[in-house]
């Protein structure tokens, strides 16, 4: 064999093993290799706002609103109870109705 052939053969060779591995890397999933899916970016929850009386917060994931605080008369640092919630995906409407927490 020429050197020429040699070449070309070498260069053919180089470009089936990229467009083997480029359809191979293609049809890789986590799922597929049996690992659990990456977590979206950034944190699950964010404070919005608190008080020691109150608090406030948002859940990433399910877009969804918390607001937890005292009962009244309780001083400050006592038991946070959840008093309702809301749906951030309604956000936009003309009215927002927030949903109570179902009793224990």
């Amino acid at each position: 064999m020429n050197t020429q052939w040699k070449n070309r053969l070498s260069i053919a060779l180089a470009a089936v093993l990229v467009v083997v591995f480029s359809v191979a890397l293609a049809r890789y999933t986590p799922a597929r290799a049996g690992l659990a899916p990456e977590s979206p970016a950034g944190p699950r929850y964010t404070v919005i706002d608190t008080e020691g009386h109150n608090l406030i917060v948002t859940d990433n994931q399910t877009n969804t609103l918390f607001f937890y605080t005292i009962d009244k008369d309780k001083e400050i640092g006592s038991e946070l109870k959840l008093r309702g919630t809301l749906d951030l995906n309604q956000v936009g409407k003309p009215s927002l109705k927030p949903r109570k927490p179902k009793a224990d």
